[in-house]
């Protein structure tokens, strides 16, 4: 593994400087591992000295190697040419989640998140949780996560929503795998860690089959139901291979899960195929894309695995998610620059609210790229101007689809 793979599958690879302590040390220094090790083991949180005063970031380990991170729901305070910015979260569907949903400790950076979902379930159902609906979720609600939002946090927060062409044919499900595992040990969902319950498959291989299955059955050890009481559940975050139908409802196939198939009730299967319906039009059209489960899923005392509730995203080749035929015309756009671009994420918004779809980080300004849909109305165009207002340093490139082909990508003068 390499520092450059690390990179390429959400870390930023232009120049950062850092305080430790009482030195400074650049990023591209020979010593920086060594000095990154140390801090780590001395628990010296490092600063971004991108800005006058620095900005606290946090220490990554990585195998035997050491990784600089944005703390969470900071990237807005980040200089713009810095590797660590990230658009204002107003800017996306995360604006209005930060506070009430979503509590960041500014002391350890944990995020502590109120989900709208069960964890446990009663018998033959899910304990019932005020507020939520089955299957995804509560669209326009600021103080609950929905599990498409959960999703969409951990993608955030994994450094998963930036690119760059320096990266092409890097990311791959290890990292992805990684980054979304190292992301989940900054958050805590209902008091406890979110770690300690989420599952994501290891990249399979067949040689190391016995070893990965044992793996598998103690990361599964909570969810094994007790005698008496509620039974615990998970949450499952993988790549879909497919829905195959079964002798009753249907089996969710998960890549790198061979020879372990999630059951879904035909219930579910049906508000699934309905609720994503563009999301599974999305994934079939194009072959590249890949359709992101996350799923709460208990055991059954016989060892079956089934699904209680489940959302989906469809990503690009390079793993960047979009929402509609346009955004990935967008993003594959993107794909071909140098320049780093942030994809943003609707979250808990309604597809009548304006986001910027993505930020295009240029190093003379940043810029809010803008997809109108069809749909669009006075109603959104109102909001949308008010939205580009209320961000002045931010440029803005808007894309109305019903006036024609996409405009050109604004270039760095």
């Amino acid at each position: 593994m390499t520092m450059g793979d690390v990179a390429a599958s959400g870390a930023m690879e232009a120049m950062r400087r850092f305080r430790l302590a009482d030195k400074v040390i650049d990023e591209k220094a020979p010593y920086l591992q060594s000095a990154l090790a140390d801090a780590y083991r001395r628990r010296i949180r490092p600063h971004c000295l991108c800005k006058e005063g620095g900005l606290p970031m946090y220490i990554a380990r990585i195998g035997d190697q050491y990784l600089v991170k944005r703390m969470p729901l900071s990237g807005g305070g980040h200089d713009p040419n810095c590797p660590s910015y990230e658009p204002p979260d107003e800017l996306s569907g995360l604006g209005v989640l930060t506070g009430s949903a979503i509590q960041v400790d500014p002391e350890s950076g944990m995020s502590a998140l109120k989900v709208s979902f069960s964890l446990t379930k009663i018998g033959t159902r899910a304990a019932p949780n005020s507020g939520a609906n089955a299957t995804d979720t509560i669209v326009g609600d600021a103080k609950k996560l929905s599990l498409r939002s959960l999703l969409h946090y951990l993608w955030q927060q994994a450094e998963l929503t930036a690119w760059t062409s320096r990266w092409a044919g890097k990311r791959h499900w290890w990292n992805i795998r990684w980054h979304l595992t190292e992301a989940a040990g900054q958050m805590t969902v209902k008091g406890g860690p979110l770690s300690e319950i989420l599952f994501i498959p290891e990249p399979f291989r067949a040689a190391d089959k016995g070893a990965i299955e044992q793996r598998r059955t103690a990361a599964l050890a909570s969810a094994i139901p007790p005698k008496s009481g509620p039974r615990k559940l998970m949450i499952l975050v993988g790549e879909v291979k497919d829905f195959a139908p079964a002798r009753s409802g249907h089996r969710l196939i998960v890549k790198h899960l061979p020879d372990f198939p999630l059951m879904l009730e035909d219930g579910l299967y049906r508000r699934l195929q309905a609720r994503f319906e563009n999301e599974l039009a999305l994934w079939g059209a194009d072959e590249a894309s890949h359709l992101i489960a996350i799923a709460t899923f208990g055991l059954t005392p016989v060892g079956l695995a089934v699904v209680e509730d489940m959302a989906l995203m469809v990503v690009a080749e390079n793993w960047v998610p979009y929402e509609s035929a346009y955004e990935k015309r967008l993003v594959d756009a993107l794909a071909k620059l140098q320049e780093r671009s942030v994809k943003g994420l609707r979250y808990n918004l309604s597809a009548e609210k304006p986001t910027a779809a993505a930020i295009l980080q240029r190093s003379s300004q940043p810029v809010a790229l803008y997809v109108v849909p069809p749909s669009a109305d006075g109603a959104y165009e109102e909001a949308l101007g008010e939205l580009i207002t209320s961000r002045p340093e931010i440029g803005a490139w808007i894309w109305r689809t019903t006036e024609g082909e996409m405009p050109p990508l604004p270039m760095n003068t």
